[in-house]
């Protein structure tokens, strides 16, 4: 089963957003905030990391930038998530190394898209 780290600060949506992931056969693990998710891709070597932009005081940008600075985790595509869909947020996305980028609310089947496009080793930031 592929697995998945959703670095989400909403309960709601990463509630909501893992069970749509599980009923797609993604197993979906969940870091709270930017510190954890960074640990957390670390540990549990996800396949595809969704990583919400605004997290607070370790935005997702941020995480990301650490991520992928790591020899274990820099291999790891990550999708960036945000309310915002503004050029300057994509642009943002690849600056800081993200394979994608998607916008909330989630439209689930251009999101699975996306993380397939993420596993199949295409990615379209």
């Amino acid at each position: 089963m592929t697995k998945i780290l959703l670095v989400e600060d909403n309960e709601m949506n990463r509630d909501m957003l893992t069970r749509r992931l599980v009923r797609h056969g993604f197993e979906v693990c969940c870091a709270p905030d930017g510190p954890s998710g960074v640990r957390m891709s670390e540990e549990e070597q996800p396949a595809v990391i969704l990583m919400d932009v605004a997290l607070g005081d370790m935005d997702g940008w941020e995480a990301t930038i650490l991520i992928k600075r790591r020899a274990s985790t820099a291999n790891i595509p990550v999708i960036a998530l945000t309310a915002h869909a503004l050029a300057s947020d994509r642009m943002k996305s690849v600056e800081v190394g993200c394979a994608d980028f998607d916008t909330k609310p989630v439209d689930l089947p251009r999101l699975l898209s996306k993380i397939n496009a993420c596993l199949q080793g295409n990615t379209a930031a």
